[in-house]
């Protein structure tokens, strides 16, 4: 057996950083190190740390499971990040993340790095229903799990918004400037959101604390993007074997990434625009681009595909319905968008196409189709209302929000039994369970999260109504392969 992944000196010249990981300090702790942290921020980071040198390592907090702080911590935060495409792969051991820890059982080293002197910006990638987040309100969740324990221990918080909160008091205690926190999750205008959560967080435990929030910490917005599946056994063994020894961090993504940061950094920021991320003034509209565009038909293709019997996202390109319905989201989606300089949207569709359809990327649809409670109102929902001012069919966001019913149903009369990953699982399979399609459309449409002009729009939910109705009663195939008999689906 090989040994495992702990020194530098371990790794080919060819796959280390071209940089002394020790030699550099600490500027950034980031919550929630999940692989996609580890393919975007983090190897960014890298780049950057070997281009022009700096103090911007990372130490990474998982906020529940210890599981990556034990792969990390014996490899000195040390892991491959595998990138892939058509053409093949290209591999390099990360060295910018400078030591892992678990803050369930201890918050207190979490908050003293975030605390610390050295430390600039506090970045996130915890998904988005771990925020505890009342989006109606650009407030906090208080009946959260997580938001209603700190509220009530706000000195020994668990969850993101109790931490970043009483860091940021810890560093007001010590007179220390507040730290810029950095979204890194799906949610739109997230900066806005989360600022909005921290400070209402804040005033219901400490109103003096909400007001220097409000008036020193920095909540830059952001847009990510880089397809990232979950590392699985033959992720290590390509690891093991680019590097020659084991590595129990490993994790692979495709070689596209992208990143739009709002520049608002008041104690200074990595140049990561030096390795091609994006500083502007204004993220909105390439959130909104993306959102709608690259994780809307993402949403759509997972759960069509998932019960199309589509394992992967590369299953769903290679059916040719499927990829119809694809195509036709993105257009759809592509009329609902302001103009934004220098983008051609009808290009991003056909970039995203190609990412879809790489070979060599083993995305799972049921992955992608976990959670959609938290994603559907501004991955589907929210395009609704701009597709109708702009003259656009709105069948599509029907047909995707039709195929999400369908799958937190829970229904198995055309497949296995399967586990509604989603913060409502409960509520929305006791919604849908045995009901017709009409009585759960008319039951959906009284939950807060769906936006208010969608909820009243008698037209769309008449759309989605009958194909639901097929959904539940045919096969999903057999629902593809009429959708794809539209007028408008020939593109």
């Amino acid at each position: 057996m090989k040994e495992r992944l702990s020194r530098i000196d371990q790794v080919p010249k060819d796959y280390r950083p071209g940089y002394e990981p020790g030699d550099y300090g600490t500027g950034i702790v980031h919550l929630g190190p999940g692989s996609f942290f580890k393919a975007h921020l983090a190897a960014f980071t890298d780049e950057l740390i070997e281009k022009q040198g700096g103090d911007w390592r990372i130490l990474s907090v998982s906020l529940r499971s210890r599981k990556t702080m034990e792969e990390l911590v014996p490899q000195n935060g040390l892991y491959t990040l595998i990138a892939k495409s058509a053409e093949g792969r290209h591999c390099r051991v990360i060295g910018a993340l400078a030591d892992a820890i678990c803050s369930a059982d201890n918050p207190e080293p979490a908050l003293a790095a975030m605390a610390a002197r050295t430390t600039k910006i506090v970045s996130l990638t915890v998904t988005e229903k771990a925020y505890g987040l009342d989006r109606m309100v650009t407030g906090c969740d208080p009946e959260h799990p997580a938001v209603a324990a700190d509220l009530l221990n706000p000195e020994e918080p668990r969850g993101v918004l109790g931490l970043i909160t009483r860091a940021l008091k810890l560093r007001r205690e010590a007179k220390l400037p507040a730290f810029a926190v950095l979204c890194c999750d799906n949610l739109p205008e997230n900066g806005r959101l989360l600022r909005g959560a921290v400070i209402d967080f804040a005033q219901r435990v400490d109103k003096d604390l909400a007001r220097w929030i409000a008036g020193n910490a920095a909540f830059p917005s952001t847009m990510v993007d880089r397809i990232t599946p979950a590392p699985n056994e033959d992720t290590r063994r390509e690891a093991a074997e680019a590097i020659g020894v084991q590595d129990s961090a490993a994790v692979e993504t495709e070689g596209f990434r992208q990143w739009v940061i709002e520049d608002h950094f008041p104690q200074g920021r990595p140049d990561w625009d030096v390795v091609g991320a994006i500083f502007t003034k204004d993220v909105s509209s390439f959130e909104t681009m993306k959102l709608r565009m690259l994780n809307g038909s993402h949403s759509m293709l997972a759960y069509a595909g998932f019960h199309a019997g589509c394992k992967y996202v590369r299953d769903v390109m290679s059916d040719a319905a499927l990829a119809n319905l694809v195509k036709r989201h993105l257009d759809a989606a592509s009329k609902t968008l302001r103009p934004i300089e220098g983008i051609d949207y009808s290009e991003y569709a056909d970039c995203l196409i190609e990412r879809f359809r790489n070979p060599a990327i083993a995305h799972e649809t049921f992955q992608i189709a976990m959670d959609g409670s938290e994603k559907m109102p501004q991955r589907i929902l929210s395009a609704v209302s701009d597709a109708r001012a702009a003259g656009v069919d709105i069948r599509p966001f029907a047909f995707a929000t039709a195929a999400w019913i369908r799958h937190v149903s829970a229904s198995t009369h055309d497949c296995p039994a399967y586990e509604i990953r989603d913060p409502k699982a409960d509520e929305l399979k006791k919604l849908a369970k045995g009901r017709h399609s009409i009585d759960i459309v008319a039951a959906l449409r009284r939950l807060q999260f769906v936006p208010g002009s969608v909820r009243a729009d008698d037209e769309f939910w008449s759309i989605v109504n009958p194909l639901l109705n097929d959904m539940l009663t045919k096969p999903m195939t057999d629902a593809i392969a009429r959708e794809t008999l539209q007028p408008e689906i020939s593109l």
